[in-house]
């Protein structure tokens, strides 16, 4: 858009964008980034489990005393908290979304302005570059070459070319080249608004974790039926009235519904939200919470990942003295219109060296070409770009280059081509025409924390891919700098096997690769996850995007292309590879925590059943009022809970989450509930005692034995856990101890004889639980330094981890790194 714009290219008016404003054409799309309010409050509020307890709740209230309506308490707190959490990940998402989106760039009045998405108004002339997404509906007026990947839209990976008068759709990005268009349709019009409508219809991606935790809801909503109509059937043919079997049945509905299974997940998911937003990571899509705790294979680029994003122009090693090598390459640097960090590195260096030459076409850098070039009146057709791409095999500068990027360098190739080839790049076989005219280096910087950050990951098991559109050489020489296992054998993508199968087996041998391109990054990912691997991929550019699209976990830089951060789950908006520890730390914190209390939680409502069960076959009453169970599930797992769900944990999370935790809450459940029943039966035989004192007998006996499943949960042991164990001990001797708690809760301590029976009867199931716990791996799985099972072989080149299906074994080294700080 040269010489004397037109009114279209000038763009629109402030008074046409003000007139277009109060009109409402404008692209107001509702931002979502969490749930809207009244989805939190009903989400948290109306739920089947709520409905259940408040009915029992309303029950007790008018058949019991209002003591024993406490557990009504717990359901007000329930919801009230969860809604509280929510509510704060969804200020802290919407914040970071806002921070996070990418701006569009128009041009009003002549001028080039960068506004929100939301601020273009229909008729607004949108200016485009690489890596640009385009954010509206609209027709190209001016094309510099620009290519478009519409594979978001499509599903198809070529990118298309767009001359002016072609349509482009929203959810586009480019790839090459630049250009500007009109906006035809804004908002809800827009493509991929109605994409985004229609999905929204549909459920979210799948999550092993709340599947399992809605499978263990979907089992007790079958249990509670039929063990509540036994249990009331039960308490109206042995209780004294209807008062006494109404509560007693009610105490023991109540304890068979996890009602605080939902609310640990929710705060736990949550709180891992904020945690990551104080470290500027916005997470996009909250199942990615889930992802980041499953994570074995890391596949980061190296350009913005292990390097920073800009480049040092090192030298310029001229090849032949009668081309103009220097004002060539100074002059392509100058005509690019959107210089990507190469040029821009090159432009600082040389630019003001010569009077640039004057274009007459260029052809912009693709990733899939590897290369960009212009063509200069009275001056030929230049190339500029990978040096194994545009010099002959036979030619000795290959040699030159690869030895110069032997130390880490980026070294680059300019050549001059025959005139008019550059009118068809696809026809164009540069290697075979190209006149080798420079040697272009580039120093590039290392990130700082990017060594410490990788031998974290090799701490934790993860094994790190580096994955780079540059030569092996130059990249497998700046992962040995960093210190990444298996960077002394680069593996050159290009000479990668094609077999999926084939592939994934190089890809699990070795650690370094170059020459990679957009759609073979795809294949790599793609074939890393047939082997069983759950896989992240960090990347910033548009080269970037299918793979993080094929990736479980995608992870965009801040700093990057608008399409990579379109498609990522996980955005580092502060550009530091090193806030990745903490993202992949505070996923298995979460997932890991959450299956900790799942056990506890579960582990209740299976004793609830197994004395429900015990009750009805031997026809006795309940042994509880509802206020005794509340007291000791508040403290043996509701207390207990909100600690163990936010405390640290780094162990990688495992597939099997529903088996593992009924492996647990099974064999625990029936000990807590068999044991209970066999100490308040055998009381029941005794003449002496009221109901008060048999109450007191079962709940210091279940008491004792959820406590101790309690420790075991807790394990490994260290002081807080420890702590915390101790401190629920005491507070139960307190109520026991002090007259008026004691009579508020209906306890009595006068029959020693009773309690001491019921007391080694659970000592007894305490330690053939114990006992039992060594056999039984998902005891002690959940803790970190638990179970050798739990630690995974650090992988990262040779001899890594196979598809989560290897020998595994903990060294003591990987065992003194498993509470290693963070970079």
């Amino acid at each position: 858009m040269n010489g004397n714009p037109t009114a279209a290219e000038r763009g629109l008016t402030a008074a046409e964008v003000r007139e277009r404003v109060a009109d409402g054409r404008v692209n107001d799309v509702p931002r979502r980034s969490s749930r809207s309010v009244p989805e939190i409050v009903r989400a948290n509020v109306l739920t089947r489990f709520n409905a259940l307890i408040g009915t029992l709740l309303v029950l007790v209230l008018v058949f019991g005393e209002w003591q024993d309506g406490l557990f009504g308490l717990i359901l007000v707190a329930n919801s009230a908290i969860g809604v509280v959490q929510e509510l704060r990940a969804k200020r802290t998402l919407d914040r970071l979304a806002v921070v996070g989106e990418t701006p569009a760039r128009v041009r009003r009045d002549g001028a080039v302005h960068e506004i929100a998405q939301q601020e273009v108004v229909l008729g607004d002339l949108i200016v485009l570059g690489s890596g640009d997404q385009i954010v509206v509906d609209g027709d190209v007026v001016a094309s510099d070459g620009l290519e478009v990947d519409e594979s978001l839209l499509t599903g198809e990976a070529d990118a298309v070319r767009k001359p002016a008068g072609a349509r482009v759709r929203s959810g586009g990005f480019v790839v090459a080249g630049g250009g500007a268009f009109t906006a035809a349709k804004v908002g809800p019009d827009a493509y991929a608004a109605r994409l985004a409508e229609e999905a929204s219809r549909f459920s979210l991606a799948h999550s092993e974790l709340m599947a399992g935790i809605n499978a263990f809801l979907k089992y007790v909503t079958w249990l509670v039926v039929p063990a509540a109509v036994l249990l009331f059937a039960t308490q109206f043919s042995s209780a004294d009235n209807v008062s006494d079997a109404v509560t007693g049945a009610v105490a023991g509905v109540v304890t068979m519904v996890p009602e605080g299974l939902v609310l640990m997940t929710s705060i736990a998911f949550a709180v891992g939200v904020v945690r990551l937003g104080r470290r500027r990571c916005l997470v996009q899509e909250l199942p990615a919470i889930e992802g980041l705790a499953r994570v074995d294979v890391l596949c980061v680029d190296k350009t913005g990942t292990l390097t920073e994003p800009g480049m040092d122009l090192g030298e310029v090693v001229v090849l032949r003295a009668d081309l103009p090598a220097r004002e060539a390459l100074a002059s392509l640097a100058a005509s690019d219109p959107d210089p990507n960090a190469t040029m821009r590195a090159v432009l600082d260096g040389l630019g003001a060296e010569a009077e640039p030459w004057e274009p007459a076409g260029s052809v912009p850098f693709s990733s899939a070409r590897k290369w960009s070039g212009a063509e200069f009146r009275g001056r030929g057709c230049w190339v500029f770009g990978a040096a194994d791409v545009l010099l002959g095999p036979d030619d000795p500068s290959r040699g030159r280059a690869r030895d110069l990027g032997a130390g880490g360098l980026r070294v680059l190739a300019l050549a001059r081509v025959p005139d008019g080839s550059l009118a068809d790049p696809g026809r164009l076989d540069v290697a075979a025409t190209a006149e080798p005219a420079a040697l272009v280096v580039l120093r590039q910087r290392l990130r700082p924390e990017a060594a410490p950050t990788l031998r974290y990951f090799a701490g934790q098991g993860v094994a790190v891919k580096v994955i780079s559109g540059d030569d092996p050489v130059s990249v497998g020489a700046i992962a040995r700098a960093l210190g990444l296992a298996g960077a002394d054998h680069p593996v050159d993508a290009r000479e990668l096997p094609g077999d999926p199968a084939a592939m994934a087996d190089v890809l699990d041998e070795s650690s370094v690769f170059g020459r990679v391109g957009p759609q073979q990054k795809q294949a790599m990912v793609r074939a890393l996850r047939s082997k069983g691997h759950t896989v992240a991929m960090t990347g910033d550019g548009v080269n970037d995007v299918l793979a993080l699209k094929e990736a479980d976990l995608a992870v965009a830089m801040g700093s990057g292309s608008g399409a990579a951060r379109s498609v990522a789950q996980v955005v580092l908006l502060d550009n530091r590879f090193a806030t990745l520890p903490h993202v992949v730390g505070e996923g298995r914190r979460v997932l890991g925590n959450i299956e900790r209390v799942a056990n506890l939680f579960l582990t209740k409502t299976v004793y609830a059943i197994i004395l429900v069960v015990l009750v009805g076959l031997a026809n006795v009453q309940f042994p509880f009022l509802p206020r005794h169970l509340t007291l000791i599930s508040s403290l043996a797992i509701g207390v207990p809970a909100f600690f163990l769900a936010l405390a640290p944990n780094n162990e990688r999370a495992r597939p099997g989450f529903v088996p593992r935790v009924l492996r647990f809450a099974i064999p625990a459940g029936v000990a807590c509930g068999g044991a209970t029943f066999a100490g308040y039966y055998l009381a029941t035989a005794r003449p002496a005692g009221d109901f008060a004192d048999l109450s007191t007998t079962a709940s210091i006996a279940l008491f004792a034995l959820s406590l101790w499943v309690l420790a075991l949960v807790a394990r490994p042991w260290n002081w807080w856990r420890l702590g915390l164990v101790a401190a629920m001990a005491a507070a139960f001797a307190i109520v026991l101890g002090v007259p008026p708690l004691r009579r508020f809760f209906a306890l009595e301590t006068g029959q020693g004889h009773n309690d001491a029976v019921a007391l080694a009867i659970a000592a007894a199931a305490a330690v053939l639980l114990t006992v039992v716990s060594r056999y039984i791996p998902a005891f002690g799985a959940r803790t970190p330094g638990s179970s050798p099972s739990d630690r995974v072989r650090p992988s990262g080149g040779r001899g890594g981890r196979r598809g989560g299906h290897g020998r595994r074994r903990r060294s003591a080294g990987a065992q003194a790194r498993r509470d290693e700080p963070l970079p």
